[in-house]
């Protein structure tokens, strides 16, 4: 059975909660992604005599499920991991954590308990690896980053830096222009931390090419190489152990810096030692720019080097050095660099003047692990850089979600990040292409603070002194809903009319009745019509796509192919912003859509039966590709009204019971209430306590005089019972039997409703299983498809469709309620009310001045 992403993610981030309290996350999570890294090779590789992981005799994750319990066992796994590594070149990469170390995983019996939990986790069939894999779409190596990512978020501040959030990667390796990537073309990272952006280049690039990176840090380039195994780069040479700038590895035969095709980075943000280990003014690979007015003042050659205690541009000027002619980078630097003065403000003035900076994208605050900060993108190109005469701005920071302490891209803010900048378009308050004439201005003097070249900020909500004071609604805001307008073109007309003075109106109908106005009008039912339309013709165009996907199918190229023609179909449509929609697909696709179609990819359209609870008693399962509840609503919908039903009675008698329970009739006093009487210690009634009250009562009425023989209990109790009624003797005793009775007649109702209702879902459950027996390909697509994607999708479009319209329902009664109480009648009010006060205050003896 396929593995499931998000049972893949939880199941492997339960491992972390094994190792919780003994260290921190940037330890612990040396010992997972190392345990992760060796069950998938061992899975997928051990039978492979052709595989890019050799397991050696004595270094697979079978030798160490066979450590479970042992006394022995972080020595031998410590053992298990040097064999591995010894065999694939891998020393030093995925021996870094030590699994018998005692003071992190603890001594004696708690590391050998807390050590075979860990391997148990990673044993469970459903991590099964082996299989488990659609072609291209790497699920193990999206694990991967997934841990790094919460890794990183529960990190800290000074050591989550080793991960660069998957969203800003992805805009990086989008926005670089790789159109025609071949074997041949070279990916450079001088900053590379775990991978995660080299890696999203190389999928920008399908696959072709060869990666290159250097890591500082040796922990950290071990992730990298594991990052590229599991995520099958073959072609890759990560380099680890000393600074890039002071020691770039990566050289020609001349010993010059190697050079590039494309170079990313995320460099650490304003490094404060940046020069240590070398002396820029003599720079061995001629990254600085000589700087010919300082030099012939002092009469020695001197170069524009970055501050000493901020290192950003020296990472940008090494990216710069490290591309070839017509190279192309990006990197990412916290917004300083764009409006820094002195040094930095030189060297930007010979960047722009040279035409290396093609665009730059200004990001959201606290994107990124480790700072909060906002931070830009910097896109740099070689190519044409004689002739650049403008440079492409894009302000992206209102974008973005919130995910816990952090804030994150959204899918449809990377998409309209990389659709504008790919296409140069200029829109108003996020982009625009600024002519270097303008940028070196001296009123700008190549400052590239954005918010000098896009104003951002939402347009104000003014108030109307006037309309405050005489009252109306002024008609600048009534036009500023223009875009309604164009398309309910009368209906203004039947919401406003004249106020009597020039420019301002009233509004012509209760507010109450703003919302039912708008969606009975004519033009709006027309509007939304017309909008169903435009979905019902995605739907069915898509429909057909997706029922005809198979066995062996790559996911991603799913999900791109249906989101693109989302965002085609509903290009140009009015009021509706075709990436909100484009959102509403993808967030339902990373929920649910993602998983089925992996299903699908590796066992093709089956309805597999999974049992997720069982008990002595309960046996409880359901189907995820299918859930039983589209196959009952399909097939089964006569049996669900019946039980729906039946739920409705059993609610009808709760709702009496807790009346009965609630409800103290008039005249009686809490403590002489009955149903206080028969309450347990956890004051919940219980019938075996009203039973027992029952019988007291009964004796009780047994005592009335000329009571006849105990046969005649019964005839007695009954007979009694009309006569006490009649005569009011002995009252208290009937009405608390009868109260009594009442309850236990409902408790006898619920009890049976209750049964039926058992009785009706397992004869539901029955016919339910029996008919997924049956079910043939075309009608599990019918359930997939039809009953489950586009059900939601619809239903999402649709709820787009009303918050779109409930804004100007919302717009308009805010506008009449703001306005519709003058200056003057607020004054009159308030002196009436002060009038009040006075005369009470005066009532009661007070007086003052």
């Amino acid at each position: 059975m396929a593995i499931k992403k998000s049972e893949l993610y939880s199941s492997i981030w339960a491992s972390c909660d094994e190792l919780r309290g003994g260290m921190d996350a940037s330890q612990y999570k040396d010992y997972v992604l190392v345990l992760l890294f060796i069950k998938y090779v061992s899975d997928k590789y051990e039978n492979d005599p052709d595989g890019i992981i050799e397991i050696p005799e004595g270094g697979s994750f079978k030798d160490m499920i066979a450590l479970k319990n042992n006394k022995e066992i972080g020595d031998k796994m410590n053992t298990i991991i040097g064999e591995l590594a010894k065999a694939n070149d891998l020393v030093g990469v995925i021996d870094v954590a030590d699994f018998n170390d005692d003071e992190k995983l603890g001594k004696g019996q708690e590391m050998i308990d807390r050590l075979t939990k860990l391997i148990a986790i990673f044993e469970k069939p459903a991590l099964d690896f082996s299989k488990n894999r659609a072609g291209g779409d790497d699920i193990l190596g999206d694990a991967f980053e997934y841990l790094m990512k919460n890794f990183a978020t529960e990190s800290g501040k000074s050591k989550g830096q080793f991960y660069t959030p998957g969203e800003v990667s992805r805009v990086l390796a989008k926005v670089l222009g790789i159109t025609e990537p071949k074997n041949s073309t070279t990916f450079y990272d001088p900053t590379c931390g775990s991978g995660s952006l080299l890696l999203k280049v190389i999928d920008e690039a399908d696959g072709k090419g060869s990666i290159y990176g250097q890591e500082k840090d040796v922990a950290t380039a071990a992730l990298a190489r594991m990052n590229m195994i599991l995520h099958g780069i073959e072609g890759h040479e990560i380099h680890r152990g000393q600074s890039t700038l002071s020691d770039p590895f990566f050289k020609d035969k001349d010993g010059n810096m190697r050079t590039f095709d494309f170079v990313v980075a995320n460099p650490p943000f304003s490094s404060k030692n940046w020069v240590n280990g070398f002396d820029p003014q003599n720079d061995l690979y001629g990254r600085f720019e000589k700087d010919e007015e300082e030099s012939q003042k002092i009469g020695k050659v001197i170069y524009k080097t970055p501050p000493e205690k901020n290192g950003d541009f020296a990472f940008l000027l090494h990216i710069l050095k490290s591309l070839k002619s017509t190279g192309k980078g990006a990197c990412i630097l916290p917004h300083g660099v764009l409006f820094r003065g002195n040094a930095e403000a030189e060297i930007r003035k010979s960047l722009i003047q040279r035409g290396y900076i093609k665009g730059i994208i200004g990001f959201p605050a606290n994107l990124f692990f480790g700072t909060g900060i906002p931070a830009c993108v910097i896109i740099l190109d070689k190519e044409g850089a004689d002739t650049r005469k403008h440079i492409f701005l894009i302000d992206a920071s209102k974008g973005f979600i919130k995910d816990g302490s952090k804030n994150r891209l959204r899918e449809q803010d990377i998409h309209k990040i990389v659709d504008v900048f790919t296409k140069q378009t200029n829109v108003p308050k996020y982009s625009r292409l600024v002519s270097v004439e303008e940028i070196s201005d001296p009123k700008n003097d190549y400052n590239l603070n954005i918010p000098r070249y896009i104003d951002s900020q939402e347009t104000e909500d003014i108030q109307d002194i006037e309309a405050h004071l005489l009252g109306g609604i002024p008609n600048a805001d009534i036009e500023a809903l223009q875009e309604y307008w164009d398309i309910y073109p009368s209906l203004k007309a039947e919401l406003f009319n004249a106020n009597g003075r020039e420019n301002y109106s009233d509004l012509k109908i209760d507010k109450v009745l703003v919302k039912q106005t708008i969606f009975s009008h004519p033009e709006f039912t027309t509007f939304i019509q017309e909008m169903d339309e435009v979905f019902e013709g995605w739907k069915t165009k898509n429909t057909e796509i997706l029922k005809s996907l198979a066995k062996g199918l790559k996911p991603k190229q799913v999900v791109f192919r249906i989101s693109e023609d989302v965002l085609a179909t509903y290009t140009g449509k009015a009021l509706m912003d075709k990436y909100d929609v484009y959102q509403h697909l993808m967030d339902y696709w990373n929920d649910v859509m993602q998983d089925d179609c992996y299903y699908i990819a590796i066992d093709g359209w089956k309805a597999e039966l999974t049992i997720t609870k069982q008990t002595k008693s309960i046996t409880e399962w359901d189907c995820d590709l299918v859930p039983k509840t589209l196959v009952i609503d399909r097939y089964f919908l006569p049996e669900k009204k019946a039980i729906e039903k039946l739920e409705v009675e059993k609610e009808a008698i709760a709702v009496q019971i807790a009346e009965l329970e609630e409800n103290l009739p008039d005249g009686v006093e809490e403590d002489d209430w009955i149903l206080n009487e028969v309450k347990n210690d956890k004051g919940k009634i219980t019938k075996t306590l009203v039973d027992e009250k029952m019988r007291e009562l009964k004796i009780e009425i047994l005592k009335i005089p000329n009571t006849k023989a105990k046969k005649e209990i019964t005839k007695i109790i009954k007979d009694t019972f009309d006569k006490a009624k009649r005569t009011n003797v002995n009252a208290e005793f009937f009405d608390k039997l009868a109260v009594l009775q009442s309850y236990l007649d409902l408790v006898d109702k619920d009890t049976q409703v209750k049964a039926k209702i058992k009785k009706a879902l397992a004869d539901l459950d029955k016919k339910v299983i029996a008919r997924y027996k049956t079910l043939t390909e075309d009608e599990i697509k019918q359930l997939v498809v039809d009953d489950k994607w586009m059900t939601v999708l619809e239903r999402d479009v649709k709820t787009e469709m009303e918050r779109i319209s409930q804004r100007l329902t919302q717009r308009i009664n805010e506008l009449a309620e703001r306005y519709e109480t003058t200056l003057p009648k607020q004054t009159t009010y308030v002196a009436e009310l002060e009038e009040k006060v006075i005369t009470h205050l005066q009532k009661m003896g007070f007086v003052w001045n």
